[in-house]
């Protein structure tokens, strides 16, 4: 018996060698060789720029870190003068409490109006009126940042003025608002397409025991569609909190902790912007802008990682 099946094992070898030895003769297994190694090349791409980048900027900042930065000073002072000639001050607290508010602002304005609009679209909608309303949707999500920012700068400043008598309009309200704006398409479209997902049978189910419409949705289609909608509203919070022009253009550009919705801030991402341009390579002032770039690098990060870990555990459930 073990002679047979020693027997057996080497026709298969021999079968494989000559399968191995035809495939190479043949000109389609260099060609799909040849696909399979640009398709490894693009999936690990992705991770090669990220290593890439996060180590051009941790070279440019560390500098700073090892022989500059006080850690106390840079995450709990408001005072960011760091041109000061006599006594530069690297302070990012308001920076961060500027991003944060402006970020938070744009997902109470965006969730609603997303998951309203992804709940019509996917569930409402039909037909031509389906179609145009995500084509619209597309649209929106293509709009250049710099656009939105002019339109807080032009339109919504002088709005906010008038409506609200305020002395500014560029403030957090403003910028929370063209943030959200901006938000909302992606979140409506990624939210759509998680609600799409959801089996008919689940549906037919809810509507064999007698559920209405908006039980079926609250009941049955938003539980099984919460992994789509969490990464969702997760995508939207990595664009609010990365967003440069926009912010830029519309915060008013003012080192200062918000008290108020009509208080003027500045923004992480905006400071880098604003300042990287005018200051000397090498300079203290460069390599507090990169570790800022390393600050925002990580909270990036860390949200991703919050977002998956949750999706897992949400899987899990």
């Amino acid at each position: 018996m073990e002679k047979a099946l020693t027997d057996r094992e080497t026709a298969t070898e021999m079968d494989t060698e000559a399968v191995s030895d035809f495939d190479r003769r043949n000109p389609d297994w260099y060609i799909d060789k040849f696909v399979q190694v640009i398709v490894f090349i693009g999936g690990i791409s992705a991770i090669i720029f990220v290593v890439g980048i996060f180590v051009f900027v941790t070279k440019e900042g560390i500098g700073f870190i090892i022989d500059t930065m006080d850690v106390k000073e840079f995450f709990t002072s408001p005072y960011w003068y760091p041109s000061d000639e006599d006594a530069p001050e690297y302070g990012i607290l308001a920076l961060v409490a500027g991003t944060a508010s402006v970020t938070g602002l744009a997902l109470i304005v965006a969730i609603p109006f997303s998951l309203g609009a992804a709940i019509y679209i996917g569930e409402f909608a039909t037909g031509k009126t389906r179609e145009f309303l995500k084509v619209l949707v597309e649209l929106l999500a293509a709009i250049p940042s710099v656009v939105w920012g002019f339109i807080g700068l032009t339109i919504m400043n002088p709005l906010i003025i008038k409506v609200f008598d305020v002395p500014v309009g560029l403030t957090v309200l403003n910028a929370g608002i063209i943030l959200g704006l901006m938000t909302a398409p992606i979140m409506t479209s990624i939210a759509e397409d998680a609600l799409k997902a959801v089996p008919d049978r689940f549906r037919e189910a809810a509507e064999a025991m007698g559920a209405t419409r908006w039980q079926l949705i609250y009941k049955v289609v938003l539980p099984a569609a919460k992994n789509g909608l969490l990464g969702a509203v997760l995508l939207g919070i990595g664009r609010s909190f990365g967003e440069t022009m926009a912010v830029l253009m519309a915060t008013g550009h003012s080192v200062n902790i918000p008290h108020s919705v009509f208080d003027s801030v500045r923004a992480l991402t905006a400071t880098i912007a604003a300042e990287l341009g005018e200051t000397a390579t090498g300079s203290d002032h460069y390599q507090a802008l990169f570790t800022i770039g390393i600050f925002l690098f990580l909270i990036t990060f860390v949200i991703n990682l919050s977002a998956d870990l949750v999706v897992r555990g949400v899987k899990n459930q």
